[in-house]
């Protein structure tokens, strides 16, 4: 697991999972979208939506009771856009054992209050 702390961090439920008992890839997707929106909206200073995510391959299941973090990095800031690089991290309920279940870039852009893109605001 990173040694920082994480953006968002849930337990994967049976709602959440197909009759195999994995969690469905677009749970983990939207939790990603979640914890990176929280990031791109501090660094914004405000609204900012997700425009783009590059592709995901899963590295191994994630299964139910499960603790999943998703762990964040700005990687680049643009006029306004920022670029996020996420990962995920499962960690079985009852021990240290996990690992990355998977990683993608999440593009968001800062907009205003009609929608409209807005100038991301410095540090």
């Amino acid at each position: 697991m990173p040694k920082r702390d994480p953006a968002i961090r849930v337990t994967a439920m049976p709602a959440d999972a197909n009759a195999y008992g994995d969690i469905f890839g677009g749970w983990l997707l939207s939790l990603m979208d979640h914890g990176a929106g929280l990031v791109a909206a501090r660094r914004a200073k405000g609204r900012a939506v997700t425009i783009a995510m590059d592709g995901m391959e899963f590295h191994q299941p994630v299964k139910v009771g499960d603790e999943v973090s998703v762990y964040c990095t700005i990687e680049s800031v643009g006029r306004s856009s920022i670029v996020i690089a996420t990962e995920a991290w499962r960690r079985e309920r009852h021990s240290e054992h996990g690992g990355k279940v998977t990683e993608a870039k999440f593009t968001f852009v800062a907009i205003d209050e009609t929608g409209r893109p807005r100038p991301v605001e410095g540090e």
